[in-house]
């Protein structure tokens, strides 16, 4: 089988720190690599796989301000198209704009749907609804308008993750800083806990940082880390008391809740979207729906036990598990046609 593995440009594959769609592209194509498949990414030029690799974008865009993202993401996308009489199914990590090449290939297109950014690109989903395949990343993600093939949940290499059954007694919160995520609340459960919170990830929203997190950044209590790359996030989680994941929209999946789980780090997260599919309330963490919910966990986490939330991420969330869904889904497509 001869798959085209189409990734994001914003970040290499695998990213070096943030890049979560990226991460998920390099993870499913290195392991399809090493079961034999004859797989090409198509990435960014410095990108790393065992596999092919087929660049026409030197660098990620948000590595190098001098690429103008639109420009670049049309040449990336019709590169693969132009080739995609050369492979046996395509496999679309790129959101919604590669759709509108499918017409022009007999070649079929499994598309993973890493959520929806906004109501206004469904359009797109649905014109092309019958003719792409579309893998859903949970099932609280799926649009009731669109037909799915397979919801197939991410999973993580757990070697990059070390089991630590003696944390630190601190909180984490592990994510974008924006409101979506919560890091105002993530404080604001620290602050009534008398806890420490280390803040690690990007900011993407520089004004909510300014007005609401900076002002309890004290390098005490409230420790801003900044983006943090495979080594310091395999420390953070590991060493967390709890991770915090007050979110305040439907999260599509939440890889960081599934990789503090694989350190033995339970987690305190709002429930949301996703949330019910991954945590098991009570066994791996808590499902919380007011803040003073989430404060009464932070008191309720050394009943959770971390072998517990280890051993439920080795049975549900691997890269294994990933790619044999991934692996059925190309299978049962090709056997159709």
């Amino acid at each position: 089988m001869r798959i085209a593995m189409l990734s994001p440009i914003a970040w290499r594959t695998p990213p070096r720190n943030y890049g979560p769609w990226e991460y998920v592209v390099s993870l499913l194509t290195e392991e399809l690599v090493s079961r034999g498949y004859d797989v090409t990414l198509f990435a960014t030029g410095d990108s790393l796989t065992k596999g092919k690799l087929h660049s026409v974008c030197a660098h990620g865009y948000e590595e190098d301000n001098s690429i103008i993202p639109k420009v670049w993401e049309c040449l990336h996308i019709s590169e693969l198209f132009e080739h995609a009489e050369d492979f046996d199914i395509i496999h679309n990590n790129f959101d919604f704009l590669p759709l509108t090449y499918t017409s022009f290939t007999s070649t079929p297109v499994v598309t993973t749907i890493h959520g929806f950014s906004s109501p206004g690109i469904l359009p797109v989903y649905k014109k092309y609804n019958n003719k792409v395949f579309y893998v859903s990343i949970s099932d609280a993600d799926r649009s009731p308008e669109l037909n799915y093939i397979k919801t197939i949940h991410h999973g993580i290499d757990l070697n990059q993750f070390d089991f630590q059954p003696d944390p630190d007694d601190y909180l984490l919160f592990f994510g974008r800083i924006h409101p979506d995520k919560g890091t105002k609340e993530a404080i604001e459960i620290a602050r009534a806990c008398n806890k420490k919170l280390i803040l690690a990830g990007i900011v993407q929203d520089e004004a909510y940082y300014n007005n609401f997190i900076v002002p309890y950044i004290d390098n005490k209590i409230v420790v801003f880390e900044g983006s943090a790359g495979p080594v310091k996030r395999n420390q953070l989680l590991g060493k967390a008391s709890a991770l915090l994941h007050p979110i305040n929209f439907d999260e599509p999946f939440g890889l960081s809740v599934i990789e503090s789980m694989a350190c033995g780090t339970p987690v305190i997260a709002f429930n949301r979207g996703s949330m019910p599919e991954i945590i098991e309330d009570g066994k791996n963490g808590f499902l919380v729906k007011t803040l003073d919910d989430a404060i009464a966990g932070v008191g309720k986490i050394k009943n959770i036990d971390r072998k517990y939330c280890r051993s439920y991420i080795e049975q549900h969330f691997t890269v294994n598990r990933m790619t044999d869904k991934y692996i059925e889904v190309y299978e049962t497509i090709l056997n159709k046609l």
